[in-house]
């Protein structure tokens, strides 16, 4: 695990790892997302953060070409946290409405219904596609 210094508003530490382009990479973003959430004693967004990095790391496995992905996790504050899966595929993620005896499609909507907000920013290699979610509860 690489603790990364770009996107570390506020002081807050970022983790960051870099995967193989393959559904197989979900397992270890997802323990990236829960050691970080962990670390920062946002354990209430455990689950929520698993769910949305799988669905990311699925998405670029699916669509990306190269053969790696980067997982990144920060925490743009005290109660929120930023999941992205950074990949080399230049194409932005649409959501799409899933038929009911369709094997996928849903994976965005899942994103959307538990994240804040969601979106992906063109990079100079592919894009990065990031959800952010906020703890409800937080004071």
């Amino acid at each position: 695990m690489i603790v990364s210094s770009a996107a570390r508003p506020r002081g807050h530490p970022g983790y960051t790892e870099t995967l193989p382009c393959a559904a197989e990479s979900a397992e270890p973003a997802r323990q990236l997302v829960r050691t970080a959430l962990g670390a920062w004693g946002l354990d209430v967004l455990a689950d929520d953060g698993a769910l949305v990095v799988t669905e990311l790391v699925a998405n670029a496995a699916r669509h990306a070409q190269g053969r790696s992905i980067r997982v990144s996790v920060s925490r743009p504050g005290t109660d929120a946290v930023w999941v992205a899966v950074a990949d080399r595929s230049t194409a932005r993620p649409a959501p799409r409405e899933a038929g009911p005896y369709d094997v996928g499609g849903r994976g965005l909507a899942l994103v959307d219904a538990l994240s804040d907000r969601w979106g992906s920013d063109p990079l100079p290699f592919g894009k990065r596609v990031w959800a952010v979610l906020t703890c409800k509860d937080a004071d």
